[in-house]
């Protein structure tokens, strides 16, 4: 099996385009990082605001933050990928939504689409983590902050999510690799993403292994980057005494 491998097969002419087949795992890889780093900010404001409002004392806020995370985190991310590109665009008003479907690119469509989804997604689960470190500090540093007369959005600014944001680092590292790896979901509705272009070219060269070879090689590649990224944010926040210090 490994003698018949034909690893030159990624600077051959692709059968279209001016580009060999090693260009359209570049482009895939451009859309992954794109995609990913794009859904991760959404993730991490939705998850941070909804995470707040998980631990505040009004029922009402706190009710929302808990909708929140049941319907977005307890549903299949394919079913959540096809609501968004079948029914969401129908929810919209009739005029932004034919723009969207009819004069938009499709391709800017899919993109949009998944990263709307894959955000919201992941942001569910920030959600989570972010509420456990706050629930995680000492309940004296709220009572603190507020006996020094900030208020209660105060108190969260200025103490207690510094503090929570050092604790819930390793957390929010594993939840951006799992997103890192999710977004080859996106390629069910159409996104030619890392792993849509490896079916793309398998489909045409007939190569299997060195195609998915060289995507896992190319998944494990931005997950250990990330991995040294997150390391280096953790020990230069961390604080002697506190938690993770």
């Amino acid at each position: 099996m490994f003698g018949n491998w034909h690893w030159g097969i990624f600077l051959e002419q692709a059968p279209f385009g001016d580009a060999t087949y090693l260009d359209w795992l570049w482009a895939g890889f451009q859309v992954t990082i794109a995609l990913s780093f794009c859904a991760w900010i959404i993730a991490f404001v939705l998850g941070s605001l909804f995470g707040i409002l998980r631990t505040v004392p009004n029922r009402f806020l706190s009710a929302l933050g808990t909708l929140y995370v049941a319907l977005f985190r307890n549903v299949p991310l394919i079913v959540q990928f096809f609501i968004w590109y079948l029914l969401v665009p129908e929810l919209l008003p009739a005029s932004i939504g034919n723009w969207f479907k009819a004069d938009l690119d499709p391709n800017i469509q899919f993109f949009i689409i998944s990263i709307c989804c894959l955000g919201v997604f992941t942001g569910a689960r920030v959600c989570e983590q972010v509420r456990t470190a706050i629930q995680a500090l000492p309940r004296g540093q709220k009572n603190a902050a507020l006996a020094m007369g900030l208020t209660l959005p105060q108190a969260y600014r200025y103490v207690l999510l510094p503090n929570a944001y050092r604790i819930v680092i390793p957390p929010l590292t594993s939840e951006m690799l799992n997103m890192v790896k999710n977004s080859a979901v996106a390629s069910t509705i159409g996104l030619i993403e890392l792993s849509a272009q490896a079916s793309k070219l398998l489909e045409y060269s007939g190569y299997a292994y060195e195609s998915f070879l060289a995507v896992t090689v190319a998944y494990v590649l931005i997950n250990a980057v990330l991995i040294r990224v997150m390391k280096r944010v953790e020990k230069k926040l961390r604080l002697p005494g506190t938690f993770g210090g």
